[in-house]
């Protein structure tokens, strides 16, 4: 898989969201995103994405950006590709997502925390709903990259890992690379 898909998580609301927002970064990262931008994050939550590449495996980047993200998004769509926000009010994933993986420029997955600025709905190329229910922005990421991967995520290998995990019908047995 060698689409350039990021993630853009907005509304991160400090000492509120640290479990969640690592969530959603830890779900970037396995199901085949190359990146995830936080804004307004602790360092921590950094820290911990890190860490999880490290021991795991990557390649996958986590950044934090300061405040503004609509420049931020400006900017991606100025000289890197396409913006898609996930939102119970958008347009059925099944709707566009055959188009939006046809679309050769980097992607970049928008996911709030807090209701998101009105304004996001216009800057974005493509408003996409998983269901048109409220739920959890981690489920949203999840389903979207399992549907534009058309699950070929769920068997990644990344590279360099430390720790690597035996499937196994009963128990558990993890392999220790020599990296």
């Amino acid at each position: 898989m060698q689409e350039e898909i990021f993630v853009l998580r907005i509304g991160h609301r400090i000492d509120r969201d640290k479990r969640i927002t690592t969530h959603v970064g830890l779900v970037a990262r396995a199901f085949g995103a190359r990146g995830i931008y936080i804004v307004n994050a602790e360092k921590e939550i950094k820290s911990k994405i890190d860490e999880v590449t490290k021991v795991w495996g990557g390649p996958f980047i986590c950044e934090i950006i300061e405040n503004n993200w609509k420049k931020f998004i400006l900017d991606w769509k100025k000289k890197e590709g396409i913006i898609i926000h996930l939102t119970m009010y958008g347009i059925p994933v099944e709707d566009r997502i055959n188009e939006i993986r046809l679309r050769k420029e980097k992607k970049l997955v928008v996911v709030g925390a807090e209701k998101v600025p009105k304004e996001l709905y216009y800057l974005s190329d493509y408003n996409i709903s998983i269901t048109t229910q409220p739920h959890s922005e981690v489920a949203a990421l999840a389903l979207f990259l399992d549907r534009f991967y058309e699950g070929k995520e769920l068997s990644l290998k990344f590279s360099n890992a430390k720790l690597k995990i035996v499937p196994m019908e009963r128990g558990k047995r993890v392999i220790e690379s020599r990296i």
